[in-house]
């Protein structure tokens, strides 16, 4: 089976992968942090396509902080039920995190599911196992905001009692190292109880780890071998930041083992991972001894076969409503008089919002960028008649790093467009590009490190012109910068109405296309 699939298996931003069969059924559950919907739920029968399903919360999310919000879902099946458990993150602030988990349950993968039991703050991570004996079990990271004791408190064990609705509130440690370990989950096969743990950080020096014991308390032995899988040694392989998995096993008794891992672009030498943590897949077995391996031996993430992967896609916004396996918003739901798919019949009316800096309202729609080659095009219809007044199309990672082919207006300049990126603490503006009234083509072209924009007018035969400049696309990755980032780049379109009026832009034949030219290596 090892060769016969392509990693990543769930291409983009698509980390923290919570892997489950029901029959012939597989279903994957990744992270959304501070992007709505919330929990994105993929599905496949063969392990090897995978289908955005749908997604499996509806929050609101505003307030949350960049990187915060929705963490490291645990998707199981007992009892005739999905169980969902989550964390939401509502702030990280030095030693101190304010955290919230919730289990949903729902009969099918399509929901409804039932309203959130609060499972308490001790951490996050949480994971459920439900035993051969019929009870049911979270695991998850313990946090100590004292700041002159370590963070991590280790992996703690707790009952939850559904008939109850909640948890024993009698957590026991379970396991502990000197240092961080997370994204526990535990598994009983064969005689052993497995704790499987994500080491290292989710940088470079990330990995998986297992310990066990033959009893579900404990104690639990660390296994002989540093990790099952890591790539913090091997620089140079495809799949790097390879750790926090899952195992699922199939119809015919194979194990595999589903993780995250990013696959960076070069700039000056150094990596950045700007299509954030992506979803992967390797075969897994038992040694002689009973230890968790990888089939193919060693302990590096295998990539798949050497071929070029292409997607291409074009939303001419015909339907009612969003289509939210495609597209993200922001912290909150598209409000119909917001995203206004309606008054303007095959466009897209943005009703402005708040400024990029916003934690609240902001007024945009992003999709995943999945591969280091990228075009992204649209068609935008917008008169702004003050500086306040701006749209386009933007390269998006978060608050404070994105870069915006922006439509704006001012009584030096008239009717233009310029580049603007905002980097950390800074904002740089690109001198303006006087351009016509009326729709004006916009095009963002990403070539792994580096972005570039053009813009062409509706009628007439001049083709695209560089809007000029070439402009750091490299910056919108975690490894840019001392802050804690965990998503990935996105591109989409956003409209800003800063005076609060009731300014819109209008936008069609959104496009996309991605191409993994070549392995970066």
């Amino acid at each position: 089976m090892t060769a016969s699939f392509r990693n990543p298996i769930l291409r983009g931003f698509n980390p923290d992968p919570s892997i489950l069969r029901v029959g012939e059924d597989y279903y994957i559950a990744t992270s959304t942090f501070e992007y709505h919907p919330a929990v994105r739920l993929h599905h496949s029968k063969d392990l090897r396509t995978w289908t955005v399903v749908g997604h499996a919360l509806d929050l609101d999310l505003r307030g949350i902080p960049d990187s915060g919000g929705v963490w490291a879902p645990s998707l199981t099946h007992a009892d005739g039920k999905f169980w969902l458990a989550y964390s939401i993150v509502r702030t990280m602030d030095g030693d101190d995190k304010d955290i919230d988990n919730y289990l949903v349950t729902a009969e099918s993968i399509d929901g409804p599911w039932s309203e959130p039991v609060h499972l308490g703050s001790r951490g996050f991570d949480f994971s459920f196992f439900h035993d051969a004996d019929g009870t049911h079990w979270i695991t998850g990271v313990q946090w100590d905001q004292r700041p002159e004791h370590p963070s991590f408190a280790g992996i703690v064990l707790e009952e939850y009692l559904p008939d109850e609705g909640r948890t024993s509130g009698d957590a026991a440690l379970l396991y502990q190292e000197p240092t961080l370990v997370e994204g526990p989950n535990l598994y009983r096969i064969g005689d052993w109880y497995y704790l499987l743990l994500a080491a290292g950080g989710t940088g470079w020096n990330h990995a998986i780890t297992v310990a066990r014991s033959r009893e579900r308390t404990g104690p639990y032995e660390r296994d002989p071998e540093p990790f099952v899988l890591t790539s913090r040694d091997a620089p140079g392989i495809p799949l790097q930041k390879a750790g926090h998995g899952e195992l699922v096993q199939t119809p015919d008794g194979e194990w595999m083992l589903v993780h995250l891992a990013s696959r960076p672009t070069l700039h000056l030498g150094e990596r950045y991972s700007t299509l954030g943590r992506e979803t992967c897949l390797q075969h897994v077995v038992f040694d002689d001894d009973d230890w968790l391996r990888l089939a193919d031996g060693g302990h590096h993430a295998f990539a798949g076969p050497d071929e070029v992967g292409e997607t291409s896609w074009t939303d001419e916004f015909e339907d009612e409503t969003l289509d939210s396996t495609r597209w993200s918003t922001l912290r909150v739901a598209p409000m119909p008089e917001t995203v206004d798919l309606a008054s303007r019949p095959g466009w897209l009316r943005l009703r402005g919002g708040h400024s990029p800096a916003s934690v609240f309202d902001q007024s945009m729609i992003v999709t995943r960028v999945e591969e280091h080659h990228a075009v992204f095009a649209t068609v935008i219809d917008a008169q702004p008649t003050s500086t306040r007044e701006l749209a386009g199309l933007i390269a998006w990672y978060d608050r404070r790093g994105w870069i915006w082919l922006q439509l704006g207006w001012d009584t030096e300049q008239g009717r233009h467009v310029r580049v603007v990126c905002r980097d950390g603490d800074g904002t740089t503006r690109s001198a303006p590009v006087a351009v016509p009234d009326g729709a004006l083509r916009m095009r963002a072209r990403v070539d792994g490190p580096e972005l570039r924009f053009d813009i062409s007018a509706i009628d007439g035969d001049e083709g695209w012109v560089d809007a000029p400049g070439v402009y750091p696309a490299w910056t919108l990755s975690d490894d840019h910068g001392s802050r804690l980032r965990f998503t990935g780049m996105f591109l989409g379109v956003r409209a800003d109405d800063l005076d609060g009026r009731g300014w819109s832009a209008d936008f069609t034949g959104v496009s996309a296309h991605f191409t993994e030219r070549e392995r970066d290596r």
